[in-house]
Order: C-alpha cells, then sequence, then structure tokens
C-alpha cells in the first residue's frame, strides 16, 4: 500500500484569519447598499400620475385581452364600460370592472370628479405568470400546457 505524503499546512495567525473573513462580508454589504429593492424599482417603473388601476394574475391570455383593450384605449369611461357590458369576449367583464375600480379611485383621491370628463390615458396588457401543466399523449410522452396570466393596467385622464 502506498502512503500518501503528509503536506505541511500553512500556519496563519489570528489577525490575517479575522481579516479574510470580513474581507468578502464588507463587499457583499457594500452591494447590498447599493442596489435598491425590488418592490420599489417595479413600482418606480410606471409613475402614477393620474387616477389608475391595476388588474394582476387575470387567467386570461393576454393576447385576447390585448383585442379588447385596443377598442376601449382612447375611448370616454362612460361610453367604454357601455360598449365592454355588450363584447362576447370573456376578457371584456374583467376590463369593465377594472374600470370602475379606476373611477371609484378617482372619486376617492379627487373628491368631486365629473365621471362623465374622465377617458381611459393608458391601458396596457402586458404577461403575467405561466402555469405550466402537463398531458399524457401517445406513446408515454406529455405536452406541456401553458395557461398565460395576464397583468392589465389602467389610467384614466380628464378631458
Amino acid at each position: 500500500m502506498a502512503e500518501k505524503k503528509k503536506t505541511p499546512e500553512k500556519k496563519t495567525t489570528g489577525k490575517a484569519k479575522a481579516g479574510a473573513e470580513k474581507a468578502p462580508a464588507a463587499e457583499k454589504a457594500a452591494v447590498a447598499e447599493k442596489a435598491p429593492p425590488r418592490k420599489a424599482k417595479a413600482r418606480a417603473a410606471r409613475p402614477a400620475s393620474g387616477p389608475n388601476a391595476t388588474l394582476r394574475y387575470l387567467r386570461v391570455a393576454p393576447r385576447k385581452v390585448r383585442l379588447v383593450a385596443n377598442e376601449v384605449r382612447g375611448m370616454k369611461v362612460g361610453d367604454a364600460i357601455a360598449m365592454l357590458k355588450y363584447t362576447p369576449q370573456s376578457a371584456a367583464g374583467h376590463l369593465a370592472k377594472l374600470l370602475r375600480s379606476a373611477v371609484a379611485n378617482a372619486e376617492q383621491k379627487g373628491g368631486r370628479v365629473d365621471v362623465d370628463a374622465l377617458f381611459v390615458k393608458t391601458l396596457t396588457v402586458d404577461q403575467g405568470p405561466k402555469m405550466r401543466r402537463f398531458m399524457p399523449r401517445a406513446m408515454g410522452r406529455a405536452y406541456r400546457i401553458e395557461k398565460k396570466t395576464s397583468h392589465v393596467y389602467v389610467e384614466l385622464g380628464t378631458a
């Protein structure tokens, strides 16, 4: 049997060890101070100038919601809600509820607001997280089904 040679370990003083351990911690603290918190960064991305409302994790694909949103964008709020009432797409009901919420936010924050003067200033539809499900297929395969979600943001303006 061959014996392994032992290499002598380097001896270090206590001061050197303490200094070596503090350096990475100090670097991490400096990096943590520079990076802004995530939530503040997300809020800063969309400055809210007027009355607004958000709808997150809507279980309708963003492409389908955008079809309805494109019809409503720029309209007066009363006309938009009336149009959405008779739109057959499933996203129409959710958008109508979101518009009513934005109007309520305008009344709550701004006091007396002329609802007839409000119009849809911005209406953006972004993609939310996808829920992944799997369907069994022939010969032992599995197909991935992606159930998409949407994040909808509406901001109202006064004419």
